[in-house]
């Protein structure tokens, strides 16, 4: 692609639509779900422009099918052997533009693999871990923007028209198999439920999970209240395993007990099939919003104006500031955008009346029809 214009970059892209774009962003489950919206606006204003996505190799397994998509896998486990692979996988190919959505070094190393003539990478204050060494455009800055948010200030500095984010021109369309959907109605109850999703991802200091005894009570009120019965999911892991083993213990309304035992395809189609999704601040929250299904979030150790399921915030439980202020002494808005609460207990914070009194709000506002 030749640019050869006095006009803003923005502009001469608007006139002369690049030919091909490269999307990196490897992980997580959650932030794919987030930039897919923004994947949705490019293809809607250049239907004809080759679009390749490098992506996490479990986050593959989620977005498989997707059209108008190369999808190239990274796995991170296999480190600079990776990237010389993807780089021999790349050989001969020449992007227009490259869009590095992932501010951490290890993206940026990945990276270097892709050659491109516009490497568009965040803004002063969002380039972490260096990421700015690897990339010759910035975005512009966007103080306190939410994850998808920050996705479409990358298409936006291509020029490309930015959807309202209200949720009515928000597009996912997110491919779920049919055999998935019919998995998914084979193990899910044959009545309105609710999917529990009680774990987060498992890294060092990550504080997320709430109680197995507030998600028990929590299955309980809403089996005796509403009807609604319960399906737990999760990952294979024996620490979700055992977390599931426990709520199931404390349960008395007989929840459904499907951790470790879908594919990340069945999992989303159950995500659809819910009358709500209940997590922390974790995959199957953003999996809800891009299905459609209303999602109460539980967040204490993460802001939720960042990373809230977004288009269910009204529905989030938010003990986030209070958190902020007591352990880390500040209020929200006087520490970094994004900043953790890293203390085992910070999930405990939020209390069962709390989430029962926002599960009568969701349920009131989206109704239960058996």
């Amino acid at each position: 692609m030749v640019l050869k214009s006095n006009l803003p970059l923005n502009q001469v892209l608007q006139r002369q639509a690049p030919r091909s774009i490269c999307i990196l962003r490897l992980s997580a489950l959650g932030d794919v779900c987030n930039c897919l919206p923004a994947i949705r606006a490019l293809q809607r204003q250049w239907p004809d422009c080759r679009i390749t996505w490098i992506i996490g190799k479990v986050e593959k397994q989620l977005l498989l099918g997707l059209e108008g998509v190369e999808l190239i896998a990274y796995d991170k486990k296999t480190g600079l052997k990776g990237i010389f692979e993807l780089r021999r996988q790349l050989a001969g190919r020449k992007f227009d533009v490259l869009l590095h959505m992932q501010a951490a070094l290890r993206a940026s190393l990945v990276s270097l693999a892709v050659k491109a003539d516009l490497r568009f990478g965040f803004d002063k204050e969002r380039a972490k871990d260096y990421q700015y060494l690897f990339t010759n455009r910035k975005i512009a800055a966007h103080p306190k923007a939410h994850v998808l948010e920050g996705f479409m200030d990358f298409i936006e500095a291509l020029g490309v028209s930015r959807p309202a984010l209200t949720g009515d021109e928000l597009t996912w369309n997110m491919p779920i198999p049919d055999e998935s959907r019919t998995e998914a109605l084979s193990v899910a109850p044959n009545r309105p439920f609710m999917l529990i999703s009680p774990c987060s991802s498992q890294r060092a200091r990550n504080f997320r999970n709430w109680s197995p005894e507030g998600y028990a009570g929590l299955m309980d009120y809403a089996y005796d209240r509403y009807g609604l019965h319960s399906v737990l999911s999760g990952g294979n892991t024996e620490l979700e395993r055992a977390y599931g083993r426990q709520i199931q213990g404390l349960c008395r309304s007989s929840p459904i007990n499907l951790i470790g035992e879908t594919s990340l395809k069945t999992l989303l189609a159950l995500v659809e099939q819910a009358h709500l999704v209940v997590a922390p601040d974790s995959g199957p929250m953003h999996m809800a919003t891009a299905t459609g299904t209303p999602a109460l979030g539980l967040y204490a150790s993460s802001n939720p104006d960042r990373t809230g399921p977004y288009l269910s915030r009204q529905w989030v439980v938010n003990r986030y500031p209070d958190q902020v202020q007591k352990h880390l002494g500040a209020a929200v808005d006087k520490v970094s955008w994004g900043k953790r609460v890293r203390d085992p207990q910070v999930m405990l914070s939020i209390t069962v009346e709390e989430v029962f009194n926002m599960l009568d709000q969701l349920i009131n506002d989206n109704p239960v029809v058996s």
